[in-house]
């Protein structure tokens, strides 16, 4: 595969980089802290390796970092169980890490976003435990959902809800009352109709805003509001009334309270607000301003998505139904102009993702046949799907508004699909009938360098095993490559950075093209995608900037292969 590239890159520190609206056209990379590098050798990931490794990122031509969290927890859902908001796991570091990682990454240009986890807790929590070593009538019960067993002696859970992970979505203790965890037993959800909730939320917001972050992410974003009473899922009107669509625990209307709340303390810590301002960056070479909310929120439509995003609320929302589509022309231009549509009344920016740490790559995704869902056990045809993934990508990156790039993904990785049950620590794998429990394969660290026990990523191994082939992905075995993904990735998001046309804006003029392909041009910038089985011939729009495959070009025309896409600037 041969690349054309012409642009030059600007510095992480660019203009662009130093706006308050920055999100607005943001790529934005999610690190998971204990996969990313390991600085101490114990075989997981922390902050001091992620410290160490912010060059790679500034030069790859991000512009913000996601962490996954990092907070002390008893790791009973890989920290998605945290136990202190306020404090780092050991595993990880501690809080002057944190410190150090913040100034550096904003030393070289980077902003960070850190995970926020407010629709449950650990149960190793301070509440919780109090909670249930008070029984019943003790306050800090209110602060979660505690209800008395229906049945005879109370035998039987309050309601019919089950858990995301599996089995029911309550559990007993030693009184006789039982708790609701939406997902793991050991996450039990709080009481968001307790004020006492959200006045520690509000603080926790403020303490790491304080530490210099630049935004949070949201994590289940749509649950923190149950619908009143508990009720259960047959008997809910909202449900009868939207078909099922809105399920008395997710993406209740209650929740958007809560997120302008939240934005009122975001803008005060962004200048946005007149009068007297809170703490800023001022004094440390960054601009006041530009701190975000980004809600991982799971709803049934897009329309309901950009709820979260109006101008008073979160600035901006994951785009799962575009996570979820096929590699299909005719299905991506639909959700593409449905996306832009729904953002556009609320002035809000779209977003464009491919990958995360939920869900199968969609390097494997693409080597699968369409409908497997997004946690698929199979490898499938991992030629076909790293050029569908790199074609992919290059599409994902031409579109207005905002993208995301989850570690690993600019490498080509697969996912490892056939891990040893005895190596598994997905929560989800080990509960029955809920999700199938493969999100261990995407987390699998990522290689560094072409040899050693851990290619790279520590001296002491690595706490997923790496597959032998992942030398041969490496950084260090890519780079330079002009024929490597990594390479294409750095030359797309640097002609990124040098195009004004992309990124920027809420729309996409549509060019006609044969079946299976997508053309549009974006000022004078053409994207082409042929998401067919064959290759196809196009107009050749004007320079070529940039190939995920070999194009050949002659008398104005271009022949562009199968599973490929194509950026020309007219300029």
């Amino acid at each position: 595969m041969s690349q054309q590239y012409y642009a030059t890159a600007p510095a992480s520190t660019s203009a662009k980089a130093q706006r308050s609206d920055w999100w607005r056209d943001a790529v934005i990379y999610q690190v998971y802290p204990r996969s990313f590098a390991d600085s101490n050798g114990d075989g997981m990931g922390d902050l001091e390796g992620i410290r160490t490794r912010l060059p790679y990122l500034r030069d790859l031509g991000v512009d913000a970092v996601w962490l996954s969290p990092f907070y002390a927890s008893p790791q009973a859902d890989a920290g998605y169980d945290v136990a202190d908001y306020r404090a780092v796991d050991p595993m990880f570091g501690n809080l002057l890490d944190a410190d150090a990682l913040i100034r550096d990454a904003r030393g070289l240009g980077l902003r960070i976003i850190v995970d926020l986890v407010p629709n449950h807790s650990s149960d190793q929590h301070e509440w919780f435990k109090r909670a249930v070593a008070e029984g019943p009538g003790s306050p800090l019960r209110d602060r979660y959902h505690f209800r008395p067993g229906k049945g005879a002696n109370g035998e039987l859970p309050p309601n019919d809800w089950e858990s995301i992970f599996g089995g029911p979505a309550w559990t007993r203790v030693a009184d006789g009352e039982w708790y609701l965890h939406l997902f793991a037993p050991e996450q039990p959800d709080f009481n968001w109709d307790h004020p006492a909730v959200g006045d520690e939320f509000r603080s926790i917001l403020r303490f790491w805003l304080d530490m210099g972050v630049d935004g949070f992410r949201i994590d289940v974003a749509h649950g923190l509001v149950k619908a009143e009473g508990l009720p259960d899922l047959g008997s809910h009107d909202q449900v009868k009334l939207l078909g099922n669509d809105v399920m008395p625990f997710f993406d209740q209307d209650g929740v958007h309270e809560i997120y302008r709340q939240w934005r009122l303390i975001l803008d005060e810590y962004s200048g946005n607000k007149k009068g007297p301002e809170g703490p800023s960056a001022e004094g440390r070479g960054w601009e006041t301003g530009g701190r975000i909310f980004v809600a991982e929120a799971w709803t049934p439509t897009i329309e309901r998505t950009a709820n979260y995003v109006r101008s008073d609320e979160l600035h901006q929302a994951f785009n799962f139904q575009y996570l979820s589509t096929a590699w299909d022309a005719e299905e991506l231009r639909e959700v593409i102009d449905r996306t832009l549509e729904a953002m556009r009344p609320v002035g809000a920016p779209a977003t464009w993702v491919l990958s995360n740490h939920d869900v199968t790559r969609h390097a494997t995704r693409f080597a699968n046949p369409p409908g497997l869902g997004t946690q698929i056990r199979t490898a499938g045809d991992r030629d076909l799907g790293l050029r569908r993934a790199r074609a992919a990508t290059l599409l994902m990156l031409a579109l207005p508004g905002s993208a995301y790039i989850y570690q690993g993904e600019e490498l080509g990785l697969p996912d490892v699909v056939d891990l040893a049950d005895e190596v598994r620590q997905d929560p989800a794998y080990f509960r029955g009938a809920g999700q199938d429990g493969f999100r261990d394969g995407c987390r699998v660290p990522i290689p560094w360098t072409r040899e050693g026990s851990s290619y790279g990523f520590g001296a002491g191994g690595s706490w997923l095993p790496q597959p032998s082939e992942w030398a041969d992905l490496s950084v260090q075995a890519q780079t330079g490559d002009p024929d490597s993904t990594l390479e294409l990735y750095r030359s797309a998001l640097a002609v990124r950075r040098a195009q004004p046309d992309l990124g920027a804006g809420d729309a996409v003029e549509w060019l006609r093209a044969p079946e299976g392909v997508l053309a549009f041009r974006r000022g004078e910038f053409v994207c082409v995608a042929n998401t067919g089985n064959e290759a196809v011939t196009t107009p050749a729009y004007g320079r070529l900037l940039l190939a995920s495959g070999e194009v050949a070009e002659a008398d104005g025309e271009a022949k562009v292969p199968a599973d490929t896409t194509v950026w020309w600037t007219t300029a």
